[in-house]
């Protein structure tokens, strides 16, 4: 089963050409979707990483908000997603699906009942059916879309009705491969494009954010200092 997302990338991207997505009116303009690195992103991550990206505080955070806020036994859709995916280890659900870029990874996570490997910045649209997923989620991985208008409106389109979306970042990135907008933000700018891509889709609720961050932990990191955390974010909205 978990062939079949190697199977469905190489189809979705013969049948959805680049073109065919950038119909609508977009809200960045080509230099602030533009990355320092200018490769194919299948080539940065072709290689496995297995790290965390963020810290132990921001992880237990983001797993305290799974907890309250999935559905148990419902369909979870994770997607940018790696070798761990943060759910709680008491919660069941009916499936998990996982999408992501290095297949190495996405085989070692434990939480996959399946998964597909897609580029989003050349393809944005999932090859999955209209009204599947109880959740959506994305961690520390938003800042990397070029095309985050038509990755949200696929999010609409999968999420059932009441479906809710969890976005989680931090100040966190590969500098080389975070849009510009995103590099040359502030971290509140970061949660007001984030609010706007949400914004960007008819259909889904106004966005609430969870902030959990600290003055004393932005100037130890300035130091090159751990311990007080990094700042948590996430951005939550459902489907109407």
């Amino acid at each position: 089963m978990r062939e079949r997302g190697r199977v469905v990338f190489s189809l979705v991207l013969h049948i959805f050409p680049r073109s065919s997505y950038l119909t609508k009116e977009l809200m960045l303009n080509p230099e602030q979707r533009s990355k320092i690195d200018r490769a194919e992103d299948t080539f940065f991550y072709m290689f496995p990483r297995f790290v965390t990206h963020v810290d132990k505080y921001f992880l237990s955070r983001l797993t305290n908000l799974y907890r309250e806020r999935l559905p148990p036994r419902g369909r979870i859709l994770d997607m940018m997603s790696s070798w761990i995916s943060h759910l709680p280890e008491e919660m069941e659900f009916e499936r998990v699906e996982g999408h992501g870029m290095n297949e190495e990874e996405l085989s070692k996570n434990p939480r996959f009942d399946r998964y597909f490997i897609q580029d989003l910045n050349q393809n944005p649209k999932f090859p999955l059916e209209d009204n599947e997923f109880d959740a959506v989620l994305n961690c520390v991985s938003v800042q990397y879309l070029q095309y985050p208008e038509a990755v949200f409106s696929e999010i609409h389109r999968v999420l059932k009705p009441g479906g809710i979306v969890i976005i989680s970042f931090s100040n966190r990135m590969f500098f080389q491969k975070a849009i510009a907008v995103w590099r040359d933000g502030t971290e509140d700018s970061r949660i007001n494009l984030v609010k706007n891509y949400f914004q960007s889709v008819p259909g889904l609720s106004e966005v609430e954010i969870v902030a959990h961050r600290s003055e004393l932990g932005r100037l130890l990191q300035m130091l090159g200092m751990g311990g007080a955390g990094d700042p948590f974010y996430a951005a939550i909205s459902s489907k109407q």
